[in-house]
């Protein structure tokens, strides 16, 4: 029995070309942003993924693996908790100097625009990521259940 090689999943030439373009878009990104202070850019970028490897990767798997052990059987709502809880978070790493107020001068000057109300603006669209979330758990789950009988 001859042993085949596996080939790459290249995909349709359309996959092909958006995937070069992607590369091309990123290495332009790369140069444009090593433009300034390379070596406080280098670090940053090391320091983010060994935080986010080391940090933050391990506390979110274990708050996964707590919210999964205390729904015990009653798996049906755990991913309408991980969903607005993850969105949550992402725009918290995001907008984190902006949400704790931790923002130089520098940014009002720059931009013209107040750093305040962040923290309550991220408040708001996490409640109603939660509060979303409840909602559509409640009418996927009052649509399992079969009408009482007479």
């Amino acid at each position: 029995m001859a042993r085949r090689t596996p080939r790459p999943p290249v995909g349709s030439p359309f996959h092909l070309l958006v995937l070069l373009c992607s590369f091309a878009l990123c290495a332009y990104a790369g140069v444009r942003l090593l433009d300034g202070d390379r070596l406080m850019i280098t670090v940053w970028f090391v320091g983010a993924a060994l935080i986010h490897d080391l940090v933050l990767l391990p506390l979110y798997a274990a708050a996964d693996r707590a919210l999964i052990t205390v729904t015990a059987g009653r798996t049906a709502w755990v991913n309408h908790v991980r969903v607005p809880a993850a969105l949550s978070g992402l725009l918290l790493l995001v907008w984190f100097p902006l949400i704790s107020g931790r923002v130089s001068e520098r940014y009002q000057a720059v931009t013209g625009l107040s750093a305040d109300g962040f923290a309550a603006r991220w408040l708001l669209i996490t409640a109603a990521l939660f509060g979303g979330s409840a909602v559509l758990f409640a009418m996927r789950t009052g649509r399992r259940r079969p009408a009482p009988e007479e």
